[in-house]
């Protein structure tokens, strides 16, 4: 993924801030929190899973699948990729 070079201090800035929730909510069930706001935490944390995977899925379709310069193989192989990649994170 050398193209996430470009975007690297972006992207790790949004994995520690879900670090960060996770932490939270780790906090929250040590505390015993309520399950709503738990629940709350949780729904957080996959919303933002879910937007750093799309930032990386922009990335790829724009870098592997969409660009004209590259040959149609490596459009073919960076499509392959995507689809296998959204097969397991669509399970």
């Amino acid at each position: 993924m050398t193209h996430t070079i470009h975007e690297k201090q972006k992207l790790i800035n949004r994995v520690r801030r879900l670090r960060g929730q996770m932490d939270g909510i780790e906090r929250m069930l040590d505390e015993e929190k309520g399950c709503a706001e738990v629940m709350h935490a949780i729904a957080a944390v996959r919303g933002a899973i879910n937007g750093l995977m799309g930032e990386v899925i922009e990335d790829h379709i724009r870098m592997h699948v969409a660009d004209a310069a590259l040959p149609q193989s490596e459009r073919d192989e960076g499509a392959e990729e995507l689809i296998d990649v959204l097969r397991s994170y669509l399970k």
